[in-house]
């Protein structure tokens, strides 16, 4: 069962899955939507610039009757005219085509938004394949183009029909009336039947607009193998990203472990921390944490500390404090720096001892650090449920 419900499209498509897909050329598109905003557009611009368009046309046609006899028996006269006169025809018509281009860029924005891409230009022979064709032929996607073909065929009949019968007797009534008059009512009788048909298209593209959107998207879903997948070759397989952040850590502490032998101060717990302090005069503004680490980590530090004579010091509060507080390779906190250059102290002092000789220098006793940055100290606790760590 988990197997069937991997290989079923139950997810949506991923934003990488989308982008493809568009890139491919592939976005919901309406020609219903299209055809409606090219009628309207057509429709309305004929209807405002209608006087205007007739009166020109008006004039180039009595233009176009009337003309000397000589340019008749001049070919070369008569072709420069008709020339003209497509001319002139073709800046009457030029505002309603400019407002067709205009509507055709603009639809596109609606459902899908603009697209160029030069991939669905390609040649693809797969398209060629007539198995493949008789396949579509008879898919669900075609039985919807065709059903929607017939009701869109129905509906704008039926519509038209009621409109021309509603009309009929204006219709016959046109062939009494003036010729002035017959015009414009003429005009009136086929804006209303334009509009009521039009109306009828409309109906079409509430219902086909949503669809494409749904079909597009219930297209591309995915199965969770697919999704995995995806997420595996985008993301990266969780196996192997974590196989390299187990190097990334390793290499990290086998860096931080190099660091031991340079430090001066080893700072115990004395066994659950460890952190190594170094300190250059006149290099560091304040001491710095080297290495640190809890547990093994802790007793490696040590073990080679005490492999490479760097001295060990066991102050279980500072120890805690400084593995709390301070980050590897950073300064240590400015509330420690008294307690850290009191190890320091003891620390130069036990390296004289060791190049000159003398007195052996005494380990400092209890070292005292700022209660809020013990773990370990009650009033540390209380800051730290109180959001107010420092």
């Amino acid at each position: 069962m988990a197997e069937d419900s991997d290989l079923e499209k139950t997810e949506s498509a991923s934003p990488q899955r989308l982008e493809k897909a568009r890139e491919d050329g592939d976005v919901p598109r309406s020609r219903e939507l299209a055809t409606f905003t090219m009628l309207l557009a057509a429709g309305g611009g004929i209807w405002f610039s209608g006087e205007k368009l007739i009166r020109q046309l008006e004039s180039m046609l009595v233009s176009g009757l009337g003309f000397e006899r000589a340019i008749a028996f001049d070919p070369a006269a008569l072709f420069a005219r008709l020339g003209g006169s497509l001319g002139d025809l073709l800046m009457v018509f030029a505002p309603i085509a400019l407002l067709l281009i205009v509507v055709a860029l603009a639809t596109p924005a609606v459902i899908g938004g603009w697209l160029f891409s030069t991939k669905a230009l390609l040649p693809n022979f797969g398209r060629m394949n007539p198995v493949k064709g008789l396949g579509n032929l008879v898919s669900s996607n075609a039985a919807v183009e065709l059903g929607k073909a017939i009701a869109k065929t129905i509906l704008v009949g039926v519509v038209a029909w009621l409109v021309i019968w509603q009309q009929k007797d204006a219709v016959l009534a046109l062939s009494v009336e003036s010729l002035h008059e017959g015009t414009a009512h003429l005009a009136s009788l086929l804006w209303i039947s334009f509009i009521t048909i039009a109306g009828a298209l409309g109906v079409i593209v509430m219902i086909d607009a949503p669809y494409q959107v749904w079909h597009h998207a219930n297209k591309l879903k995915m199965t969770r193998q697919e999704v995995r997948q995806e997420a595996k070759e985008s993301d990266g397989d969780p196996q192997i990203k974590a196989k390299i952040r187990a190097q990334q850590r390793e290499m990290a502490r086998r860096r931080m472990m190099s660091e031991v032998p340079t430090a001066d101060v080893v700072v115990t717990n004395p066994t659950h921390y460890a952190v190594a302090l170094k300190y250059s005069d006149g290099a560091m503004r304040a001491p710095k944490v080297v290495a640190k680490g809890a547990g093994e980590v802790a007793a490696k530090i040590r073990e080679l500390a005490g492999a490479n004579n760097v001295p060990l010091l066991e102050a279980a509060p500072l120890a805690r404090a400084l593995y709390q507080h301070a980050e590897l390779g950073d300064e240590i906190p400015e509330a420690l720096y008294t307690a850290v250059a009191e190890v320091l102290a003891y620390v130069f002092q036990l390296r004289a001892y060791r190049q000159h000789g003398g007195a052996r220098p005494e380990a400092p006793g209890e070292i005292d650090v700022p209660p809020q940055l013990d773990p370990l100290n009650p009033a540390a606790q209380a800051t730290h449920h109180n959001g107010d760590v420092q």
